[in-house]
């Protein structure tokens, strides 16, 4: 009789979160038929029509574009067939053929390759930030980290954030200075509001949440903008062989990468929308959290692949020693913008240029970014 109960339970709730889903795309239809109907798109050879996608992405804010794809319903729009999965282990599945296209981060993305998995990178994603520092309120300086209960992960000595952020803050990196743990992201939040942890280091939306929630604060955020050179972060990855077996497909899925990324930047509310019933968070902290990517970090997402940006990456690791395992590949070896070049894809610079900042510029306040959301899809709170 539990199992049983268990098991309606959870039904109701698979089916809860489907007809969410169902609900927002059918929301979206006529902002979304409008964006497809900009381009001049054939249809797809059948094969590609029946085949179905699987794109992967991690638990983390920079790869919202995932399920904005899947439940705005910019996926089947582009009459593609698309599942996506959460927190897949990314090289693995795509060496195993398990998965067409990835949101991966950096390092991730580096390593996979050097080991042989048949990834290469197709697009740009999100070119930094959007990565923190969070303290509890009993923490009121940097110095008051040392010797407290932290989770900074499983290998700081490789962790360029870890690295960074110790320097500018003036504390050892050494983490034998700390009682460290590691865990996801949600588990540190729910572990420093219980008085388990001091700190944590995370993604959004957890930054947000700590600011919404008023539990904690941001000590530090990451900043790829460095003097020496721009940065960058997560990049979408594609299995060359399913590329090279569907091509038209790969294309198409990363015009649909590019399509996801503009209704965030043209509908960031109704964006948010999506990105708090994936994430399980508050409206309000998805909100939050896209307004920190799109404007008061700057238009950190994007799919405009900046080669230099990549290479100073790997120069800035090679600084701190980090990863040096992976920080002097040659990025030739990694990149692969065939597919994003036929994909019809519009310039990114232009986009924003004239769509993007006569109506939400650079330099807004949360406040006035908010209330400019709200009015252009006409919400009603």
């Amino acid at each position: 009789m539990k199992k049983s109960l268990v098991a309606l339970a959870l039904s109701i709730a698979l089916g809860t979160v489907l007809t969410a889903s169902s609900a927002m795309a059918v929301d979206n239809e006529s902002i979304v038929a409008a964006m497809v109907s900009k381009y001049s798109l054939e249809p797809l050879p059948k094969e590609d029509a029946d085949y179905t996608v699987n794109l992967g992405y991690y638990n983390c804010d920079h790869m919202t574009a995932a399920c904005i794809g899947k439940d705005s319903g910019i996926f089947k729009a582009l009459g593609m067939k698309v599942e996506i999965t959460g927190n897949g282990k990314v090289p693995e599945a795509m060496s195993a053929g398990r998965m067409d296209m990835a949101y991966a981060g950096w390092t991730t993305t580096l390593r996979a390759v050097q080991v042989g998995t048949p990834l290469f990178i197709a697009a740009e994603n999100h070119t930094g930030g959007a990565e923190y520092l969070v303290c509890s309120f009993k923490i009121k300086t940097p110095h008051d980290l040392i010797g407290k209960k932290i989770c900074a992960g499983g290998d700081t000595a490789n962790d360029l954030n870890w690295q960074e952020w110790t320097a500018q803050l003036g504390i050892p990196n050494d983490i034998k200075n700390y009682e460290n743990y590691s865990m996801s992201d949600a588990d540190a939040y729910f572990a420093m509001v219980a008085g388990k942890l001091d700190a944590f280091t995370c993604c959004d939306p957890w930054g947000s949440m700590a600011e919404y929630e008023k539990t904690g604060w941001v000590m530090v955020r990451q900043n790829t903008q460095r003097e020496s050179g721009h940065g960058t972060c997560c990049k979408v990855c594609m299995n060359y062989n399913f590329a090279k077996k569907h091509p038209k497909l790969a294309s198409r899925m990363l015009l649909a990468h590019t399509l996801s990324l503009q209704f965030m930047y043209l509908h960031p509310y109704k964006a948010a929308q999506i990105f708090s019933a994936n994430y399980n968070v508050p409206l309000e902290v998805g909100l939050m959290t896209l307004y920190k990517k799109l404007n008061e970090e700057g238009r950190t997402l994007s799919w405009k692949l900046n080669r230099q940006y990549m290479q100073n990456q790997l120069d800035t690791m090679k600084k701190y020693h980090v990863r040096d395992d992976i920080n002097s590949v040659n990025l030739d070896d990694y990149i692969d913008l065939t597919y994003f070049n036929a994909s019809g894809a519009i310039d990114f610079d232009k986009f924003i240029a004239e769509q993007v900042d006569p109506v939400f510029p650079l330099g807004m306040s949360y406040k006035d970014w908010r209330a400019k959301a709200v009015a252009v899809d006409g919400i009603v709170e």
